[in-house]
């Protein structure tokens, strides 16, 4: 008695013969066992890893996404700063043009109306005016002097200093004082008129030179007094502060340049003096 199995019979198309092939039952059980495992096991690793492969595809999405609100997050805080800085300078502002006092020490910000509190953020600093004697000998100086006296000789108070050029934040080559608009605008030294004439960003602008490579730039103004080529003497008025070119509140744009570059007004510039 032949041993049970299975008879595999292969015809070719347009063929007369055929071939069959004996295959035993305990082969075709092997074989069957065999399949039936690969089958399981691919399905037990798309269960398994399915998940990892899914999560590697999205990884790069996500890294977009987290880089994206990174970028988010800087431009976020960068607003931040400058609405603090804003407030500031109008509570400043305020307290300059008599619309609102600072609190005093130990005073309640409940005292103030609501809404207010909130925009007050330190004093004004204030740049002395000069005393009666100061004037008196300042009225004395004649001829050329390098930079070293105060453009102002009303109260006023900066609302930005000197700033380098940074990816986060663009170039300011002076100071900002804040003043009422028409307060005098005096030379910081005596020296002669260079330029003026009006800018995109300066506004009305007097630009004077001094001895050793000095130059002083006065910016924002609301008039000029002063002329191309005059001679002027340190603590003369030369213009009338204003609110002109790029600018969001009256204020002058006061810059020191030696040889051509910008240096810290202050350095050179006492406040008051």
């Amino acid at each position: 008695m032949p041993a049970p199995g299975y008879t595999v019979i292969v015809h070719r198309a347009g063929s007369v013969a055929s071939r069959q092939y004996e295959i035993p039952a305990w082969l075709a059980r092997f074989a069957l066992a065999l399949v039936t495992i690969v089958v399981l096991g691919l399905i037990v690793l798309a269960v398994a890893y399915g998940p990892i492969v899914a999560a590697a595809a999205r990884t790069p999405l996500l890294e977009r996404r987290v880089s994206q609100l990174t970028r988010d997050n800087a431009k976020v805080g960068e607003l931040a700063r400058e609405l603090v800085a804003a407030e500031s300078s109008y509570a400043h502002l305020r307290v300059m043009m008599g619309a609102a006092a600072p609190p005093a020490a130990g005073d309640s910000a409940a005292q103030y109306p609501s809404g207010e509190a909130h925009l007050y953020v330190a004093p004004a600093i204030l740049a002395i005016r000069p005393s009666a004697g100061a004037g008196a000998a300042a009225a004395d100086e004649r001829g050329a002097s390098i930079p070293h006296r105060w453009p102002l000789s009303v109260p006023s108070f900066r609302t930005r200093g000197m700033v380098a050029d940074t990816p986060s934040e663009e170039v300011h080559p002076g100071i900002d004082l804040a003043v009422p608009e028409g307060s005098d605008v005096r030379a910081s030294g005596g020296g002669v008129v260079e330029r003026t004439g009006t800018d995109s960003s300066y506004g009305l602008f007097v630009l004077l030179q001094h001895p050793a490579g000095y130059e002083t730039m006065y910016g924002h103004l609301s008039r000029v007094l002063v002329s191309l080529g005059d001679s002027v003497k340190a603590g003369q008025v030369i213009a009338l502060s204003g609110n002109t070119g790029r600018s969001t509140a009256p204020h002058l744009h006061f810059e020191v340049r030696r040889y051509g570059h910008s240096i810290d007004p202050l350095s050179v510039v006492r406040e008051g003096h």
